[in-house]
């Protein structure tokens, strides 16, 4: 599935895959983020922390008519205020998008899924 989208010069169609990779890509630069989590959890409640390649599988786009919603499934540091960091992510992944693509974000919802001890 693809996103459309209509300019002056003709229609783009971008691939929801690259939408999920830059919105994965500008959560881990945010402070206090270990990684991106798999949206499915492992046995006994342990989340995978996923590597570099993979940030897409921590990331659902969803469309509801001319919305698009984000869903976001992070890991974060031990010590740092939670729902702050949850606000940078929401602000930099809308921000990322609106700029590279020119793509309005509806919301970014963030589900914490864990929380690592970093050194």
């Amino acid at each position: 599935m693809t996103i459309e989208m209509n300019t002056k010069y003709g229609n783009i169609d971008v691939s929801r895959e690259v939408v999920a990779v830059i919105a994965g890509g500008a959560a881990v630069d945010c402070y206090g983020i270990v990684g991106m989590a798999s949206q499915k959890q492992l046995k006994d409640g342990i989340t995978d922390l996923l590597g570099k390649e993979n940030l897409a599988r921590g990331v659902v786009i969803r469309e509801e008519g001319e919305q698009i919603h984000i869903d976001m499934y992070i890991i974060v540091s031990y010590g740092t205020k939670i729902s702050e960091v949850a606000h940078n992510v929401q602000q930099k992944v809308k921000y990322q998008l609106s700029q590279m693509l020119g793509l309005k974000v509806s919301s970014v919802n963030i589900f914490v899924s864990g929380v690592r001890v970093t050194n």
